[in-house]
């Protein structure tokens, strides 16, 4: 990875600028092009440096809820399980795990009976019964940087 790489990905980690224009609002503070910013994000997106560029919003800010979901899922569901949470729009992360609850997922919506229904939908649609919805007691916003 090359220095104007890595400068780039320093500066849109937490400052990715909200505008009409914010390939060209980084060039400017980079002193690059507006070109050499989209191609280097562009080349970084294609080689799976960069998985997606998007906001990160505190949902209960937005008066919506989260939580963290654990299931229990037999290695001949995984699949379907993981297609049919994938479906839901709130859900925002969900990862394989080794451990006897092997799938873990965060959702996000207006409301926990919402999100209760929803876990009762998944269950009703892949026979996955033993899933733990695990709301946060207390929210920890930690701000992670990757300085390169």
């Amino acid at each position: 990875m090359d220095n104007t790489a890595k400068r780039i990905i320093n500066e849109i980690q937490s400052d990715f600028p909200l505008s009409t224009r914010p390939y060209k609002d980084l060039a400017d503070r980079l002193g690059l092009t507006e070109t050499e910013v989209m191609d280097t994000v562009g080349k970084l997106k294609d080689a799976g440096v960069i998985r997606r560029i998007g906001g990160n919003f505190h949902s209960s800010k937005l008066d919506f809820v989260s939580t963290l979901c654990a299931a229990r899922v037999p290695d001949e569901k995984i699949e379907l399980f993981v297609e049919t949470v994938n479906g839901y729009s709130g859900v925002t992360h969900n990862y394989l795990r080794t451990h006897s609850y092997n799938i873990w997922f965060t959702f996000i919506a207006e409301s926990m009976a919402g999100i209760d229904e929803n876990l009762q939908n998944i269950s009703e649609k892949t026979g996955v019964l033993d899933i733990l919805n695990l709301p946060a007691e207390k929210m920890f916003k930690i701000k992670v940087d990757f300085e390169l």
